[in-house]
């Protein structure tokens, strides 16, 4: 049997830190790049999309302008600034006959608001996260005849975080933006 000579001939020395140095400089720019890569990525997650209900003109864009089925925008109770009010503004329709909870008297068209006597003439609201659509007619009539204890926010367990959010591309107040992590919820003052 013949041997083989080019196929066990060493390479030489020169030959042989040629192509490891090669190897290491190239592991080097992927491990810069890749590590680029992350720390871009780690910097972009740490933000995410908001709504500052100061500028916030409910328009109902919300509703209909979330990529997902239903809006990841929810109506928020502001408690501490709430009257507990009879007549809520968020709750009922202005210009109602009687103070009853007949459907064509509420504001809410899905029924998220729910009403629960506490004494007179208070009562105490609460947003059923899962009816809400973001439709924001609560928080208009609760912002014109009340004393604006309902927003709008998006809710960040629901959100996409798509790259560029649809609605805040048609807001017309500009009152949706990225806002870092550590800033959370912009809350109604």
């Amino acid at each position: 049997m013949e041997k083989n000579e080019n196929r066990y001939s060493p390479i030489s020395r020169r030959k042989f830190l040629q192509i490891a140095g090669s190897a290491i400089a190239g592991g080097a720019i992927l491990s810069v790049f890749g590590g680029l890569m992350y720390r871009a990525k780690m910097r972009e997650s740490s933000y995410y999309w908001q709504i500052d209900p100061q500028k916030c003109t409910q328009c109902g864009r919300c509703q209909t302008e979330c990529v997902l089925p239903v809006s990841a925008v929810k109506c928020l109770h502001a408690n501490k600034v709430c009257g507990y009010c009879d007549l809520c503004g968020g709750y009922y329709r202005s210009n109602v006959k009687e103070l009853n909870t007949a459907a064509e008297n509420l504001m809410c068209p899905t029924g998220a608001i729910e009403r629960k006597y506490v004494e007179d003439p208070y009562f105490e609201y609460t947003i059923d996260e899962r009816l809400c659509n973001g439709c924001g007619k609560c928080v208009k009539g609760c912002s014109s005849f009340g004393n604006g204890s309902l927003y709008l926010q998006i809710k960040r367990d629901l959100c996409k975080d798509c790259n560029e959010c649809t609605i805040a591309t048609v807001c017309p107040s500009d009152a949706i933006t990225r806002v870092p992590l550590a800033a959370a919820y912009k809350l109604k003052e």
